[in-house]
């Protein structure tokens, strides 16, 4: 059943011949077996397709879009005559003269060829300028745009970039950026089963954020976004739900979450460039709640393993009198700097599940973050500004200096190392001045360059530190920057001033 067409359909021929090669095994069997059940009328034909050889095709110009856009950001392209020479060498084109039916050409003369990949080429990078991902000077040189470079960078459809960049706005929140992130092409082979609507319907109904009006329970992207949400519902209402999921739609959930990182990565590149600071700070949180299966809102304690509902009710002082000063327990680090007596009363586990407990613990990033604004008060209006950041990881002794930035997150699909943001803007404005994606071992020291407003002023700044896998160890720093008038309109009247002075003396 093809989801996407929403009718049955015949096995492709790469599917039967795979399932006929495992037939028996090669190390213990002389022969294997294979019984076919078809309609009639094509058994001649699927005879033919089995028993001969099976002449292969190229689909490149089903991807031409992406592959030519990623040659032109490296340089390997830089005019359409490359872009044709590019194609000359692959499959494709001797194809087209073996099979010309298979691409619809009228013929297989020189003139019939070249005037198809010429148009080929023609199409191909006015589409790659419409959606900005290239610019062509002159009809013939190209070059790259940030949206090309963008897409290039992630190994994503420059139609996903495309859709980011015409989507995305400084105002939007959550909910609008979650049906951007799974509305990329990325999504769209996902596969949606023969009665999977009617089950993805009914999850739909218990999630905490309402569909939109246009959601079609057929469509592959209504589907990454329900697996989605039900991903981030791990320890809340969707518990159930996700226990009921198919182990097909458990497979599919965890191609939609390891898709879901390198998009996001995308997605703070593309609001970066239009320099909206709240929408990126957004995207950034949206990367922990994948990493952690857990919404925003949620206590950040539900990160650790086996911690529930009932721990959580412990942590509070008034449930529990035997937490230090009457406090409640917010952190992880507030967990690991209990007393063992009152710890083990607190989370109340077997010995080796407080194995896994101390193993997230002892992982989880305690980051000291100190900055200094270089030549803070000499700082112009449009001057360039250098901010240097020390970045320093605690390390305990008995670690012998030893660092391990894999992140323990047992609902994501994948192995994954830490990374971080450093990120500064003006949150009054909503305007981001500068961000840098970096790794921290031990210690690092990072530069941001950013320019100073236009305005001169008093500006109230902030500094960043975004974790892209655990909630609760975000860092933020407010500093003032003051920014005194610059005098580039005094130069332009000297020199002004200057060339008058000089027409005259001529």
């Amino acid at each position: 059943f093809d989801g996407r067409e929403h009718r049955y359909v015949d096995y492709p021929i790469a599917d039967l011949l795979h399932m006929v090669g495992n037939a028996g095994d090669l190390s213990l069997d002389k022969s294997g077996k294979v019984v076919l059940l078809c309609f009639a009328p094509k058994k001649d034909t699927l005879k033919r397709l089995l028993l001969e050889p099976l002449p292969i095709e190229s689909h490149l110009d089903h991807f031409l879009h992406d592959h030519i856009n990623a040659e032109i950001v490296t340089k390997t392209i830089e005019n359409k005559q490359d872009a044709v020479d590019y194609v000359t060498w692959s499959l494709y084109w001797p194809r087209l003269a073996h099979n010309p039916n298979y691409y619809n050409l009228e013929g297989v003369t020189h003139r019939h060829l070249s005037d198809h990949l010429s148009e080929l080429i023609e199409g191909v990078i006015s589409d790659l300028e419409e959606s900005r991902a290239v610019a062509v000077e002159d009809e013939m040189t190209l070059s790259p745009l940030n949206l090309g470079m963008i897409a290039a960078y992630y190994y994503i459809a420059y139609t996903t970039v495309e859709l980011y960049a015409s989507s995305i706005t400084e105002k939007t929140k959550l909910r609008g950026l979650l049906e951007i992130l799974t509305a990329s092409s990325e999504y769209g082979e996902l596969a949606v089963r023969h009665g999977e609507d009617r089950v993805l319907g009914n999850i739909a109904k218990h999630l905490p954020q309402r569909l939109p009006d246009t959601s079609r329970f057929s469509d592959p992207h209504t589907k990454a976004l329900v697996l989605l949400q039900c991903h981030f519902g791990r320890q809340s209402q969707s518990q159930s739900l996700q226990s009921s999921l198919s182990a097909e739609l458990k497979s599919d959930q965890d191609m939609v979450i390891g898709s879901a990182l390198k998009l996001l990565q995308a997605l703070v590149d593309v609001i970066s460039s239009n320099g909206w600071l709240k929408p990126a700070i957004v995207a950034m949180e949206t990367s922990q709640m994948v990493v952690q299966g857990l919404w925003d809102k949620d206590h950040v304690l539900l990160q650790i393993p086996h911690i529930n509902k009932d721990t959580l009710f412990r942590c509070k002082a008034e449930n529990n009198s035997l937490l230090p000063d009457g406090e409640d327990i917010e952190s992880v680090f507030d967990i690991m700097s209990l007393e063992d007596d009152v710890r083990d009363d607190l989370l109340r586990v077997s010995p080796s599940q407080m194995v896994e407990i101390a193993d997230f613990c002892n992982s989880y990033p305690n980051i000291e973050c100190n900055y200094e604004v270089i030549d803070k008060d000499e700082v112009e209006t449009g001057d360039p500004v250098q901010m240097v950041v020390t970045l320093e990881r605690e390390i305990d002794d008995e670690d012998d200096g030893e660092v391990d930035i894999k992140v323990r997150a047992p609902y994501y699909p994948k192995s994954k190392n830490e990374g971080w943001w450093l990120v500064v803007g003006d949150i009054k404005k909503n305007m981001m001045l500068c961000v840098k994606r970096v790794s921290v071992l031990k210690q690092s020291k990072v530069k941001l360059d950013f320019v100073a407003p236009d305005e001169a002023g008093d500006y109230n700044l902030t500094l960043y530190l975004m974790c892209d896998s655990y909630l609760g160890c975000d860092q933020e720093y407010e500093f003032n920057l003051n920014v005194a008038q610059g005098d580039s309109d005094d130069e332009e009247d000297e020199d002004d001033d200057d060339e008058e002075k000089n027409d005259m003396e001529e």
